[in-house]
Formats: C-alpha cells, structure tokens, sequence
C-alpha cells in the first residue's frame, strides 16, 4: 500500500483545491469546503506561503472550517517549519477552523518517509478551537506535551513514528479526544517507539472520551495486540485498529485470550499474516455479537534464502 490519493475530505467537508495564480475558476462559498493549499513539490511556480497569502487575499478566511496543507516545494529537503510559523500567525484571521492536516502528500509526490516534517506542537494553542488536526511524515517531527480541550481527533501518519512523537502524544492532555490514530511504522524509517511507550494510551488513566483507537502500521503488531489483550482502554472502545502491520498468529492468539472484545462494533486488522484458521476463530468469537471484523485480504511474506520477510502496509 502507498499513500496515492489526496485526502478526499477533512472535517466532514469535501477537499477542494485552492487553483493556481493563473486559475480564473470562480471559489466556493468559504465555510463549504475543505480548502486544499499545495504547490507543486518539484517544480513549484510559488512557494506554499505566496499561495496561501493568495488564499487568505482571496477568501473569507473568517468562515473557513477545514484547511489542508498539501504539497510545499521540495518537501524531501524543506521543512514543514515555514509553514508551520505562516499558520500559527494567520490563526486569528480563521476564528471557525475547526479541521486541519498537514503534509496531504501522495507517494508521486513525495514518499511518506521523506516528507520532512518540524515541530508541530505550535500550532494546537494556536487553534484553541480545533477539533481535528493530522500530520503526514515522520522526518523532522516534533510534537512535545499540550493541553488542548476541544481536539476530538488525532492523526499522524508515518512510514516511522518516532518515540518522542509517541511519548509527546501520551504526555498530552486531551479531554475531547474521541480518536487516535498512530502509524507507529517501522525502526529503518525512523519508528523507534516501543510497546512500553504505548503504556499511556493502554491503561485508560489519560484520554478520557477515547472511543476509536488506531496503534497500526507496525512491525510489533503482534506485541501491540499482546499488550491490548488486557488493556483497560479496550473496555470503553468503540473501534480497535490494528490494521496495516506485521499481525500474524500470536497477536490475534492474544487478542482471543484476552479481555471481551464482543462490545466493539468494528475490529480492523486488514493487512496481516493471519493464517485461515484464526481468521476463522476471531470471526465466530465477534461476529455473532454484531462486531464488524475487517480482514481484508491476507498478505503473503517474501521468502528469501529460507527467511520469511513481512511487511507493513505504508512505509518508505
């Protein structure tokens, strides 16, 4: 799997992209859409910040609701710091935003694990409101311990997440959060984090309102899915997603040993190395109770030399 479309909405609104200087095209209604900023990452005719000053010329940035930073000019060498800084001083010209990602790179623009990334943690205070926020792209990324009441959903992205992204993740304080989703990645693209690291979000003492956890795109599946065998977070989840990594056997083994599962109402693991004869078990022990199982298509490891080699879904 590679990351090869654009987001398509953020923030229940539909993406659209804000047009080049030479686009005559006539603009939606400023609070309709989730308005897309991008340049061109490899031969940009602007810098990202000359069209976004277009784009708060050109729009009623006091309704925008959704805002998503697309491709910035050599986003495999440049980092995310400059547009990080434009953002934290445009934020009170965009009282209503309520939705914001950062870094909506497709793969033929810049792989995952290229995009450098900076600290986004400025960002948050800026937007007292905001109630969605993403990042694509681990390299460079910084994201230390903040308070931030009215955030409901957190998403970073990453072929590796480092493990003082994680740690700054899990120091935070989030009493809105309702989702977190992690691509904790792989250790040769950055992702260092343990499953120690994860102890945070597992024992149920910090994010208070969490109901849909996402721990995926990982090389230590099968411990992650160990370690939520007994975690008391499970009790009040919603949606458990372990999808896009390295799950084979032993972690689904643990996961049937573990705590009920019954009152989820979805369990993804699409992306694994699951043999049939589990996929079978976790099927009859969720099913019956109205728990979607989404297993996806199993994967099958490369063999080399008598060594089997798994994979996660997004990595390089």
């Amino acid at each position: 799997m590679t990351i090869g479309d654009h987001l398509s909405e953020l923030g229940g609104l539909t993406a659209f992209d804000f047009p080049g200087p030479k686009d005559t095209r006539e603009l939606p209604e400023a609070g309709s859409v989730a308005w897309r900023v991008s340049v061109d990452t490899y031969d940009a005719d602007e810098e990202w910040q000359q069209a976004f000053a277009r784009f708060t010329d050109s729009v009623d940035t006091r309704r925008v609701r959704s805002l998503i930073v697309g491709g910035w000019s050599d986003a495999y060498e440049a980092s995310s710091a400059g547009i990080v800084e434009a953002l934290v001083e445009a934020a009170p010209k965009f009282p209503a935003l309520r939705a914001l990602f950062v870094g909506d790179i497709t793969f033929e623009e810049c792989a995952i694990s290229w995009i450098q990334q900076s600290d986004v943690g400025p960002l948050l205070p800026a937007y007292p409101a905001l109630e969605e926020f993403g990042v694509r792209g681990g390299e460079g990324l910084l994201f230390p311990p903040v308070e931030h009441a009215a955030l409901r959903v957190l998403r970073l992205e990453a072929g590796g997440l480092p493990k003082d992204v994680v740690a700054g993740v899990a120091g935070s304080t989030f009493p809105a959060l309702t989702e977190l989703d992690l691509w904790l990645g792989t250790p040769q693209y950055g992702g260092d984090a343990e499953v120690g690291d994860l102890g945070p979000f597992l024992s149920g003492e910090r994010l208070p309102a969490l109901r849909r956890l996402a721990l995926r795109n990982s090389e230590i599946q099968d411990a992650v899915a160990a370690a939520l065998a007994n975690a008391p977070v499970v009790e009040r989840l919603e949606v458990l997603d372990l999808s896009m990594g390295v799950l084979t056997d032993e972690g689904v083994e643990a996961l049937l040993a573990g705590r009920s599962l019954t009152h989820l109402t979805k369990l993804d693991l699409h992306h694994h190395y699951v043999g049939a004869p589990l996929r079978e078990r976790v099927s009859a022990a969720l099913a019956p109770h109205g728990v979607e199982v989404d297993l996806g298509d199993p994967q099958t490891a490369d063999v080399d030399d008598d060594t089997a080699y798994r994979y996660v879904a997004v990595a390089e």
